[in-house]
């Protein structure tokens, strides 16, 4: 699951930052800065989605919040060279950001939980890796899927076709991790207990 949405989550960030410098003329600091929404939910909302995987188990957070994020990436796909930040782009990101806000937490509690104490911190560093790896070969092999090669990415018309299938490619990603949270999970209560003993008070994924 999390080789699957933190996959997804780095190609959206890539191809949208791109996307809106190469399509809808933004600057490399205003295509940066079109994330702040997102990361601004998550410092605002993060202690309460914790307390929420401590009060119902992980399971249905670490399912809602992929397909939250699904919804978030299909709303991008309205980014374009007339886009309008209000109507297109913080929706997007304001959505996609509750959903990453609602996973993150239960998920981090769950691999955790998944070992034994005195075996936490390789828990963790395990999840890291597997989270960097899928961004990394999502970023990696996503553009040739969608046809993208050195010139197509200065290529207003070739990038916005390339976007729109890669942001489907990521929403159905998302979906599947959801999937996957929905039947591996079968024992929320173990999680539970770990989540209220280290992350009840924090959203940290990996790092």
């Amino acid at each position: 699951m999390t080789l699957l949405v933190y996959g997804a989550l780095g190609a959206v960030s890539f191809f949208t930052t791109i996307q809106l410098q190469t399509v809808s003329g933004y600057g490399a600091l205003a295509a940066g800065a079109a994330f702040v929404p997102m990361t601004l939910i998550m410092l605002s909302l993060g202690t309460r989605s914790g307390r929420l995987g401590v009060r119902i188990g992980p399971r249905v957070p670490m399912t809602v919040g992929p397909l939250i994020m699904a919804v978030g990436v299909l709303l991008m796909r309205r980014i374009d060279a007339e886009v309008n930040y209000v109507a297109d782009v913080l929706p997007a990101m304001v959505v996609f950001g509750l959903g990453l806000t609602t996973m993150i937490a239960p998920l981090t509690a769950t691999v955790l939980a998944a070992a034994p104490e005195e075996h936490a911190g390789i828990a963790s560093g395990v999840n890291n890796a597997v989270a960097r790896a899928g961004s990394l070969l999502a970023v990696a092999a996503l553009p040739v899927v969608v046809g993208l090669g050195g010139a197509e990415y200065a290529d207003p018309g070739v990038f916005d076709t390339a976007f729109n299938s890669a942001m489907a490619i990521c929403a159905g990603l998302l979906v599947v991790g959801a999937g996957i949270s929905w039947i591996a999970i079968r024992r929320p209560e173990v999680a539970v207990a770990a989540a209220s003993a280290q992350t009840i008070d924090g959203t940290r994924g990996p790092d």
